[in-house]
């Protein structure tokens, strides 16, 4: 028998398992609300990034907007009320914390906190945001001081600690269950057999969210040109002339 024929033979192995956990327009909102928070911070110093800081923190503000309400109109597993009833274990998951003695007692209330604490980052994170682009945008039309200015950095920071706090516990937890913990809000999927969570992955609404995105940024990058030229004629209008 050739080594042709052999090969022919040998079954391929079939496919790993996997089971849908995450819906496209969720793991889309989740990275563009990341990737606009770090580049908003990143350019929060200095006036010649401050439209694309606007353009980044109006984009946040949009982006959670929209999460608020997929959460809810959206499927049952990414609906706020599902976020709410997660967090109502908090005050009970604490007392047990409180009350543990043994290493065994203690190691049960970690397993139960952990998805407690998560819901609690996403919660904070969603919460942070309101303040920090109304502050951002009372800045920016300048209805106060410096005040103010410090009112929009500390919600910022907040913010920035409070991602950090979710990162290092998905981080935590990826080395506790030997298992990437992030890798879901990449693919959408765990390994495993049974039905979806996610029943349908609505990826077209995803688009749509990208392409507004984009949509906006584009409009920001061809509009500015403008206000800038603009504001240069004022400046030229206001400064007074010498007589001749």
């Amino acid at each position: 028998m050739t080594s042709d024929t052999l090969a022919s033979a040998t079954p391929t192995p079939a496919p790993a398992a996997t089971r849908r956990v995450v819906d496209a327009p969720t793991r889309m909102l989740h990275w563009l609300m990341a990737l606009s928070f770090v580049g908003a911070y990143l350019t929060a110093d200095g006036e010649r990034w401050r439209l694309v800081h606007v353009t980044l923190g109006y984009t946040l503000a949009g982006l959670v907007t929209t999460r608020l309400l997929w959460g809810l109109w959206g499927p049952r597993q990414v609906r706020l009320s599902a976020l709410w009833r997660r967090l109502q274990g908090l005050p009970a998951w604490t007392r047990t914390l409180a009350a543990a003695r043994r290493p065994q007692a203690l190691q049960a209330s970690w397993r139960t906190g952990q998805s407690l604490l998560m819901a609690l980052a996403v919660a904070l994170i969603l919460a942070l945001v309101a303040p920090l682009t109304l502050s951002g945008y009372a800045v920016w039309d300048e209805w106060g001081g410096e005040w103010l200015e410090e009112v929009h950095e500390f919600f910022g920071n907040a913010l920035l600690f409070v991602a950090l706090a979710h990162i290092g516990l998905i981080a935590l937890l990826s080395v506790l269950r030997r298992k990437n913990q992030a890798l879901p809000m990449l693919t959408g999927r765990i390994p495993g057999t049974g039905s979806d969570v996610a029943k349908h992955n609505h990826g077209f609404l995803a688009a749509l969210v990208l392409a507004g995105v984009l949509a906006f940024w584009g409009w920001q990058w061809h509009s500015a040109p403008q206000a800038a030229d603009q504001g240069a004629a004022q400046s030229s209008e206001n400064r007074p002339h010498d007589d001749d």
